[in-house]
């Protein structure tokens, strides 16, 4: 007979706290990036938080140089305490223009140090969230109020996800491309029951691909989503359960515009789809608006988005999804953004079981994105 070992119940507080970042000597004994990981991660950084071209920053053993003719419209304190936080950094310098004078050709070409980092498991991603989007997956726990609604009115609404890139390579004219995975988890839970019931759950899982060249991004993506009601509302209520699970393939289009403005667009197909009648085509289309400033000493950025869909299925009804509030630009959780967002909607049931329903509601919440 061989004895199991127990593991010491003292050490779990201390692994917990290594493994959330909080023990110094660990941090201590993790190497510094090399300059081009470095310069990749600080563009990627400049480009996401603060709308700045990624050329804007080199490296040079640790050193972080910004090119003051490039951070035009942007709030320098916020943007040099920001890349002063990232891991390898060793300080951040401004350099500014100097007096005009013959052109320069610079020692590195822009594309090698704008790129964000290759090979397997790379920082960053190339295509961004979509904010307004109810099905994309991310981390959230939001409040909604449901209005002229006779089953639901006060609604708990989570969502568990993550976007991770497997594999980043350069391609052509600059341009770089990207593989990996998605996963997510949506749950409605009615707040108002005596046992806070489940109402609804929805799984969706895929393999996607993202291809990015300047300001224009997109990503195509196979994925599998089902639906399944929650026991407490099909023993309460007796609903009859659809049985209600697809495959999809989809390809958005997204352009950077100036100003933090951002457009998007694409279309979907399902297949092996249950009910086999289930109709297949589906559209979406947004803006969204991230501030390239910041107020409060640089602690917090408006952000808002709007995010419009379709489906064949439900006779081309509209789905109109509204999001805007703050992003916490000093909370951050895994190099994820904090944001705060008020939200409405107004459409067919965004919530796989309920999909045949119109359903208008208000919403308060907190987003984790990448």
């Amino acid at each position: 007979m061989t004895t199991r070992r127990r593991f010491p119940r003292a050490l779990c507080p201390v692994t917990l706290w290594v493994l959330l970042g909080g023990a110094p000597a660990v941090a201590l004994a993790a190497p510094a990036p090399e300059d081009p990981y470095l310069a990749g991660y600080a563009g990627a950084v400049l480009e996401r938080e603060f709308k700045l071209p990624r050329r804007a920053v080199t490296v040079d053993n640790g050193v972080l140089t910004l090119d003051g003719a490039q951070l035009a419209g942007a709030d320098r304190a916020a943007v040099v305490k920001t890349l002063s936080n990232l891991p390898g950094v060793v300080r951040v310098e401004v350099r500014e223009a100097a007096v005009r004078g013959p052109a320069v050709v610079p020692d590195v070409a822009p594309a090698a140090v704008s790129a964000l980092p290759t090979g397997f498991l790379p920082a960053g991603h190339l295509f961004q969230p979509f904010l307004a989007d109810p099905r994309w997956p991310h981390f959230s726990a939001s409040y909604r109020y449901y209005l002229n609604n006779r089953d639901l009115e006060h609604v708990g609404a989570v969502s568990f996800g993550e976007t991770i890139p497997l594999i980043r390579g350069d391609a052509f004219a600059g341009s770089q491309w990207e593989a990996g995975i998605q996963a997510g988890v949506f749950a409605l839970f009615q707040m108002d029951a005596p046992s806070k019931d489940l109402l609804n759950a929805d799984y969706f899982a895929s393999l996607f691909g993202t291809w990015r060249l300047g300001p224009f991004s997109a990503l195509g993506r196979i994925f599998h989503q089902s639906s399944h009601l929650g026991d407490e509302l099909l023993l309460r209520t007796r609903l009859e359960r659809i049985n209600l699970t697809y495959e999809s393939v989809d390809l958005k289009l997204s352009y950077d515009l100036p100003w933090g403005l951002r457009v998007y667009g694409g279309g979907g197909y399902l297949f092996d789809q249950e009910p086999e009648n289930l109709k297949p085509w589906a559209v979406q289309g947004g803006v969204e608006f991230r501030s390239p400033r910041t107020i409060a000493a640089g602690h917090i950025r408006p952000v808002a988005a709007v995010d419009l869909q379709s489906r064949e299925e439900n006779k081309w009804n509209l789905d109109v999804s509204v999001r805007g509030g703050i992003q916490l630009e000093n909370v951050r959780v895994l190099e994820r953004n904090l944001q705060l967002l008020v939200e409405y909607f107004h459409g067919n049931s965004p919530d796989g079981q309920f999909y045949k329903r119109r359903v208008d509601y208000l919403g308060l919440g907190a987003h984790f994105h990448f």
